[in-house]
């Protein structure tokens, strides 16, 4: 090797580490926008990893890179720490991010004008062998809202993972071109990693029992042998990726004495739950209607009532039927302890209680809740609402629309030609359409937007807050989208439209009422060539 092309190898190699810190400045500035009313607690963290960035592209002569961290950096200086971050700071601080975004644009980018990329906060990092293969799935997973790249070689992946820590790898199992090569890369890089990364193999030629182990034992939670196409690449990516997307618990603590709740609440709360104290049995009604917790701990003995009482009152109404009950009690007879559960409970802990035990209990709990819920109110095909829940959840904005007087939009789409689809491709490619959509809808609506397969091929979706003209730009930016995403069948692709109807609530208007104008105005967009979004008349 020449001196010049040594020297071209280690330029290229001090840029990666510059553009990769810029992409962690990026997801760091997403995330705060995405979470403005946490802003503050992540002004340091984005202070840290610009100053780190505008370092490595001083250091490394990249002066475009450089000049934007500075401009960053000096917004940031007039956003003291711990302090909401305000309007004109944001405008300030965006215009420093615009420059950073020119610079740190790949080839894969879209270009300006075109729809903006909804980076997660951690990438997806890709080793295949296959380039045309790795190229296709980096586009497919960006219309899903991911950050992915792609690798070439070992110390480039294990490089990158040390400057920001994927959210998933997929990587074939030769990936360096030896026999499991690229299990033995994982190895590696798992051992510089204090919590292990979920690792997706994929395999072409080896699916033995050996191969699979070792895969498994470095934290491989996929193995799929022969390789399987980008689609269903992608929905396993998902998987993963939304998976670490936890709500924290909502937790009701009854217990007559301050002192104790207090020191619950504080537990509670530095594990990151959601803790609601009441110390007046009276007030349980109250605080089940208002909190809507998923798990209840509640004390056995209390001054008027006894906690297994209580629980024999939530019990009693269906909505809280299968919440979890958790008793807390200084009692150690075990037969009163197994009483207390047969009337309503479910776990019982002994004071003193150890916080670890306690936490653990919780998340079990709360797991096992969260799973049966979703058993009984959504599509397991999907995973949206189903058809009775999205139609209770409309009751519910309804009301809470009229209360408000907030603005309230119920959209009805349905897949076009989508029996064609199952006639040509076959009903795994169609189950995988519907997937597809799923994915997309979550992706680029809000939490407080409720999503359901309201059946077959027909989803429903319920925009709060949100008027005609509103409704009809999201919708349509969305179905623009889908139609550019290309859908793998084989070695073939084709792309899926929908259509839509949208129906504006008005106050008076019963809840079927709003779903048969939504599917009158669905019927139209139909009826007009399809693949476009129609709002309902009044």
């Amino acid at each position: 090797m020449t001196e010049e092309s040594q020297n071209e190898k280690l330029r290229q190699h001090f840029a990666r580490r510059v553009t990769t810190q810029a992409r962690v400045v990026l997801d760091t500035w997403q995330k705060i926008q995405d979470n403005p009313d946490k802003a503050a607690t992540w002004r340091d963290e984005l202070a840290i990893a610009t100053d780190k960035l505008t370092r490595y592209a001083r250091r490394f002569d990249m002066a475009d890179h450089a000049n934007a961290g500075e401009r960053i950096l000096q917004a940031l200086r007039d956003w003291p720490s711990h302090q909401p971050l305000t309007d004109t700071l944001a405008e300030h601080l965006e215009a420093g991010f615009a420059d950073l975004r020119c610079t740190t644009r790949r080839q894969t980018d879209p270009a300006d004008g075109a729809e903006p990329q909804q980076y997660r906060r951690t990438p997806v990092y890709i080793a295949l062998p296959n380039g045309d293969l790795a190229a296709r799935l980096i586009r497919q997973l960006e219309f899903f809202g991911f950050r992915a790249s792609a690798f070439h070689t070992a110390d480039e992946l294990i490089e990158a993972c040390a400057l920001n820590k994927p959210e998933t790898i997929l990587v074939d199992v030769n990936f360096g071109g030896g026999p499991n090569s690229g299990i033995s890369m994982v190895e590696r890089l798992q051992a510089r990693h204090e919590t292990p990364i979920p690792i997706i193999f994929v395999s072409e030629d080896d699916g033995s029992i050996e191969t699979r182990l070792r895969a498994s034992r470095c934290g491989g939670e996929e193995f799929f042998y022969p390789a399987v196409d980008p689609g269903q690449l992608i929905e396993k990516i998902e998987a993963y990726t939304h998976g670490n997307n936890i709500e924290p618990y909502k937790v009701l603590v009854l217990d007559d004495s301050k002192a104790q709740a207090k020191y619950m609440e504080t537990v509670l709360k530095k594990a990151g739950m959601v803790a609601h104290i009441i110390t007046d049995p009276m007030d349980i009604i109250r605080a089940l209607e208002a909190f809507s917790p998923e798990i209840i701990i509640l004390d056995m003995y209390m001054p008027g009532c006894t906690g297994m009482e209580i629980a024999r009152v939530i019990r009693q109404q269906d909505k809280f039927h299968s919440v979890p009950i958790i008793y807390l009690s200084a009692e150690e007879d075990v037969t009163k302890q197994l009483q207390a559960m047969s009337l309503g409970g479910d776990d019982f802990l002994t004071k003193p209680i150890d916080p670890k035990h306690l936490i653990a209990t919780l998340h079990n709990r709360g797991r096992r809740a969260r799973s049966l819920l979703a058993l009984m109110i959504r599509d397991s095909l999907t995973g949206l609402y189903n058809h009775t829940h999205t139609l209770h959840l409309l009751e519910q904005e309804i009301v809470r629309a009229g209360q408000k007087d907030e603005p309230l939009c119920f959209a009805m789409l349905d897949i076009d030609y989508f029996k064609k689809v199952n006639d040509t491709y076959g009903h795994p490619i169609g189950d995988r359409i519907l997937r597809n959509l799923s994915m997309f809808l979550k992706q680029r609506l809000r939490k407080t937007d409720h999503i359901g397969r309201y059946g077959g091929e027909e989803f429903a979706i319920i925009l709060t807050g949100t008027g005609p003209e509103g409704a009809r730009q999201v919708l349509d930016n969305i179905r623009e989208s889908f139609s550019k995403l290309q859908q793998p069948a084989g070695e073939r692709e084709f792309s899926v439209t929908f259509s839509c109807g949208v129906a504006c609530w008005q106050p008076g208007e019963s809840s079927q009422a709003l779903c048969e104008r939504a599917d009158r105005a669905l019927y139209k967009s139909k009826g007009n060539g399809r693949n476009q979004v129609t709002i309902a008349c009044n």
